[in-house]
């Protein structure tokens, strides 16, 4: 199995642990992409999902954020959009399997190192930059992968965006989200993209 298999295995699964009841509240699966220690060699994604409950619990607060916020914005979600239902990739906690068959691919595409290996810090940054636009894009197909697939139509009844986002490189989640969903599913999620909504 490759790692990319075993991560279109995994978010499948994580489907079918979404515990909201009923599912027709889910109006988003969140791809909340990480590392351990902010490492890219060490790559994970937390999949989850938001509801529509828990945009009008922060709607009726009493200094409520703004309406795109509440909806979007990956900082008023809650732990299931946050935290997310299942954690993938190379998690040696969560994940053996993924973090084992990551390290594995990693190495034989020559971008595996060890923290005592000799390598220029330039040497060093390269393989990091490699590793994680292969995670990121890696997240975006699984994405995809979920829409053409049906997966997430079954589950949940009709097709949802899915919110891509990594919170230590917030720019991009604009770019992940548009390149991952179907163009109708996020128009309401674009329309704060500061690059305006004009398609790829």
């Amino acid at each position: 199995m490759t790692f990319r298999e075993h991560m279109a295995q995994m978010a499948v699964r994580a489907l079918a642990d979404f515990r909201e009841e009923p599912v027709s509240g889910i109006y988003a699966v969140t791809f909340r992409i990480d590392s351990v220690d902010q490492d890219p060699r060490f790559p994970y994604l937390a999949i989850g999902y938001n509801t529509d409950a828990e945009v009008a619990r922060l709607l009726a607060a009493p200094s409520p954020p703004e309406s795109w916020d509440a909806r979007w914005n990956y900082a008023y979600f809650p732990p299931s959009g946050l935290e997310g239902i299942r954690i993938c990739g190379h998690h040696r906690q969560y994940d053996p399997v993924g973090a084992e068959l990551h390290r594995r691919e990693a190495r034989t595409q020559g971008l595996w190192y060890e923290d005592g290996d000799e390598l220029t810090d330039a040497e060093r940054d390269a393989r990091d930059e490699r590793l994680d636009e292969g995670f990121h894009g890696l997240c975006v197909d699984l994405a995809r992968q979920l829409h053409s697939g049906g997966e997430i139509a079954a589950r949940l009844g009709r097709p949802v965006p899915v919110i891509l986002y990594d919170m230590f490189q917030p720019d991009e989640m604009f770019a992940l989200t548009r390149a991952a969903n179907p163009a109708e599913l996020v128009v309401e999620f674009l329309s704060q993209d500061p690059e305006g909504q004009v398609p790829r």
